[in-house]
């Protein structure tokens, strides 16, 4: 019985970062001696043990097989006499299908090592191909260390989109790639990756729809959509590590997809029009409300925010009350952050500063100063509190905007 730490534990070791996850593959043991050293079987579909005292896992070796569409398609082997190598066959990537021996000896048949210091993301086998899921992971790696797919991986990916294999993921495994590739260091080279080999336009169709469609020049000197929709993500993920405010960022331009094409490049009204696309994307993945939310209000309200200085107070106010901060007042930075890398998100505009967020950060600060509570002890009741809060509100804006223009 020999223990190897596998995986993404040995990469990461090797690259010089954090090791945050250590997974260990066991060769020569049954469950039974698993159990018999104080381990606890989890794995439902295959055999995996918490060690007793680390809580770390520890998978016997074993071999995968698919016998038909999605994960569960997968028949499973483990046993005392599968080895290492067989083991470390099954996994997706070079880079992830390295193991260090308990003496620290680098294990590494596929030359991980190698292409790691290359940046490629390359396959292990032909195998591959039997989870579409990979399509996606491979995009994720790219998002994650900036690294390049090897042209044979690509074309890969590309059968897979050809054959329709994606169309057998669940909506709750792309979504679950999608927000953790929205973490990464690099989003925008997710949606890169996926436009490369074709999958963009099956998963996110809403997403490629944007690219070749013009913008005018003399706001956008990037002038395609799309092109601009990954500047966006870019921008936002340099200003937060929020993945609701790069979601929101990333959709909110949806609507522009939508303008008929004797309008273009103008996109009169796409705020409103996007909105519909917005809700369509987060239905079909069922994306939390959390991120939905958000990405509604980006999308409505990220022009108002952009000529704020335009605004009557009422206005103000209006899209404050929409945006629903005076009960959740984090939401405003979560807005302002989204709307903030859509006005740097455009060629030339990257270290533009964004005074709007400052100005509407005041507003509404006037705005919930005013004392709630002093509309009782006037005797007002009924509809008549709500209208004297508002009115109250409206004159602290104006007041609060026309110090700002002064």
């Amino acid at each position: 019985m020999k223990t190897y730490l596998v995986g993404g534990a040995v990469r990461d070791k090797l690259l010089g970062l954090e090791v945050k996850d250590r997974d260990y593959v066991v060769v020569g043991a049954t469950p039974q001696d698993m159990e018999a050293r104080g381990f606890k079987l989890v794995g439902a579909d295959f055999p995996v043990f918490l060690h007793p005292e680390t809580r770390c896992e520890y998978a016997l070796a074993r071999t995968e097989r698919k016998i038909g569409p999605g994960y569960k398609g997968f028949a499973v082997q483990a046993a005392p006499d599968i080895t290492l190598e067989q083991d470390l066959a099954r996994r997706d990537l070079t880079i992830n299908a390295m193991a260090e021996s308990e003496t620290g000896e680098l294990i590494d048949p596929f030359e991980g090592a190698k292409d790691l210091r290359r940046g490629i993301l390359r396959h292990v086998s032909p195998a591959f191909v039997e989870d579409p899921l990979r399509v996606l992971r491979v995009a994720r790696f790219a998002a994650r260390f900036g690294f390049t797919v090897a042209e044979e991986t690509l074309a890969l990916m590309h059968e897979l989109v050809n054959k329709g294999e994606l169309s057998a993921l669940a909506p709750e495994r792309v979504w679950s790639e999608l927000e953790r590739a929205l973490g990464e260091r690099e989003p925008q080279r997710f949606f890169g990756v996926l436009r490369l080999c074709g999958a963009n336009a099956r998963l996110f169709p809403e997403i490629e729809a944007l690219f070749g469609v013009p913008q005018p020049e003399k706001h956008h000197p990037e002038i395609d959509t799309g092109v601009h929709i990954l500047m966006v993500l870019e921008q936002a993920a340099r200003l937060s590590p929020d993945t609701r405010v790069r979601f929101a960022a990333l959709l909110h331009d949806l609507g522009k997809g939508t303008t008929p094409k004797e309008a273009w490049p103008r996109h009169i009204g796409h705020e409103e029009r996007g909105v519909s696309l917005v809700k369509g994307v987060c239905r079909r993945l069922r994306i939390p409300n959390e991120y939905r939310d958000l990405a509604v209000l980006v999308s409505r309200y990220h022009l108002h925010c952009h000529r704020v200085a335009e605004l009557r107070p009422e206005t103000m106010l209006k899209m404050l009350e929409a945006l629903d901060v005076f009960r959740k007042p984090e939401r405003l930075a979560q807005f302002l952050l989204a709307s903030e890398a859509d006005a740097r998100g455009r060629a030339g505009y990257e270290q533009r500063a964004y005074p709007q967020a400052g100005i509407i950060q005041r507003a509404f600060a006037a705005a919930r100063a005013v004392d709630s509570t002093g509309a009782g002890q006037t005797g007002l009741s009924g509809e008549a509190i709500g209208v004297d809060i508002r009115t109250r509100r409206i004159a602290a804006i104006k007041q609060a905007m026309e110090s700002n223009a002064g």
